[in-house]
């Protein structure tokens, strides 16, 4: 076990795998913040999967608690807060995971108002919301770390994913204008955009709508598109994001990171 978080809380949102699905993004940040001496409450709208990453930091003698949770809906944000502070005492980071992508893809023309407000709540809504819960808190301390996943989607155009794009754009504008608010009161607000990541989520959805269930086809093509030859993994994002919310991070406020093996340098 590392100290490089060592006595602070941290709040993961969307921190689960399911059983036998392997590691996705929010699991593999919660498990290094724990390693690193954070205290985390890994928050899923899936209890199953929170405990299978608790299960996890659990063998590993790390310090976690599971709660369920809809973050689409603020009640369940504030919620998801009190449940920290009556555990924990205090909430040093905020780790915002939740997203889900646009499938089927398509333009303006192709999708339809439920579609729309479906992704807009879950990429961009919750995270405001998760935001509104934790920064009374937050100031109360003087200090906080806000870390939002948001997505290369968001700046490069190429995608058909109209909505995601759209919503991804947000995540982007939301992180830096909270930065700018709250930089002079102690709280740091950063994003980080993966790129081509190989999840459980990716395999599950990807390689079925779009490579017809071949998964290998699906990890060659999209590897074969990154400058690196290679898909990222949830590890790359989880150390990333360990960096942001240290204090190795604590002139950085207002950054969005890529973590693209230079997918974005080829424009």
């Amino acid at each position: 076990m590392g100290d490089r978080l060592k006595g602070k809380v941290a709040i993961v949102a969307g921190a689960g795998s399911h059983p036998g699905e392997g590691i996705g993004n929010g699991k593999a940040a919660a498990v290094l913040y724990a390693r690193e001496g954070a205290a985390v409450m890994l928050a899923d709208i899936s209890l199953e999967a929170a405990e299978d990453a608790k299960r996890m930091i659990d063998r590993e003698g790390g310090r976690s608690f599971s709660f369920q949770g809809d973050v689409t809906k603020s009640q369940d944000c504030q919620a998801m807060v009190e449940a920290c502070l009556k555990n924990y005492g205090r909430v040093d980071i905020l780790h915002n995971n939740v997203g889900i992508g646009q499938n089927p893809g398509g333009g303006p023309l192709d999708v339809d108002e439920a579609l729309w407000d479906r992704l807009m709540n879950t990429n961009l809504k919750s995270m405001f919301f998760t935001c509104r819960a934790v920064l009374p808190q937050m100031l109360k301390q003087r200090k906080g770390a806000i870390l939002n996943i948001s997505s290369v989607a968001a700046i490069r155009s190429s995608y058909p994913q109209f909505i995601y794009t759209v919503s991804k754009a947000g995540v982007n504008a939301l992180t830096r204008s909270l930065a700018v608010e709250y930089a002079d009161k102690g709280i740091r607000v950063n994003a980080i955009m993966p790129g081509l990541i190989y999840t459980p989520r990716i395999e599950s959805v990807k390689s079925k709508v779009y490579y017809g269930g071949d998964t290998e086809k699906m990890k060659r093509e999209r590897a074969e598109r990154t400058p690196m030859k290679q898909m990222g993994e949830a590890w790359d994002i989880g150390y990333a994001s360990l960096f942001l919310v240290s204090e190795e991070a604590k002139y950085i406020t207002g950054q969005v990171l890529a973590v693209d093996g230079g997918l974005l340098c080829k424009g």
